[in-house]
């Protein structure tokens, strides 16, 4: 390993916090069994209508869907009720500094406001993010959308999955992706990746690329989860920030 990319990895390490688990909040025993049935629920949703359709569908509508079809079921109403834990709870309490940025757990997205980019199941902003997003392309070769607009539905689902992976600490499942009601994929912001690179793109890994460093370049973009960032989160090389 060259000197320069130690060093920048040393860095990233760094800026790494430990978790205390006495500090850290976790699913409660009580509510296990919940978390694992709005989980999947949402996971059979997806599967139903769609990945590009989960990325932009709302609550209301996925509550709808889950008590017209038999296999999937109505939501209880102590599943609402956890769903608006994980919604509602302010972000701090889980470790995450950031402002909200969606505040109804009913948000919707009109599909007027959005546009579809082929070969990626995934939606963008018409506007500054899609015009980004466009330009962006054009100026550094070999990158691609890896996730675009994600509304309230979606986010709960990937902030579950990855509370599943982090053995049920809430806490440090925050430190990797944002909680639903806090997530700027809602309203502006994207990511990108190297194609062919699969799962690296979401890894810090992307740093060392030749197309990250002709993004930071690039003087109408910025990377919303820097090293040593704001929010108290992971570095995220491959998140890019709609100024």
């Amino acid at each position: 390993m060259n000197r320069r990319k130690f060093i920048i990895l040393g860095t990233i390490f760094m800026a790494t916090p430990s978790f205390a688990k006495e500090k850290d909040v976790y699913i409660t025993k009580n509510d296990i069994q919940t978390f694992y049935s709005v989980y999947h629920k949402l996971n059979k949703i997806e599967s139903l209508i769609g990945y590009a359709n989960f990325n932009i569908v709302s609550f209301d509508e996925t509550i709808k869907i889950a008590k017209n079809y038999s296999k999937i079921g109505k939501f209880t109403k102590k599943e609402i009720d956890f769903i608006e834990y994980i919604f509602y709870t302010p972000a701090k309490k889980f470790g995450f500094l950031g402002e909200k940025t969606v505040s109804k757990l009913t948000n919707t997205i009109s599909k007027k406001d959005i546009i579809k980019i082929p070969a990626t199941g995934h939606y963008l902003f018409r506007g500054e993010p899609y015009l980004i997003y466009t330009k962006m392309k054009k100026d550094v070769a070999n990158i691609y959308l890896t996730s675009g607009i994600r509304n309230v539905p979606k986010q709960l689902k990937l902030f579950l999955r990855k509370i599943d992976k982090s053995n049920l600490n809430i806490s440090k499942a925050s430190f990797s992706i944002a909680p639903p009601a806090y997530s700027y994929h809602s309203i502006s912001d994207f990511d990108v990746g190297k194609v062919g690179w699969g799962w690296k793109n979401f890894t810090a890994s992307f740093a060392q690329t030749t197309e990250f460093s002709k993004i930071r370049h690039l003087n109408y973009v910025g990377i919303r989860y820097r090293l040593y960032n704001q929010y108290g989160v992971r570095f995220e090389p491959w998140h890019i920030k709609v100024i």
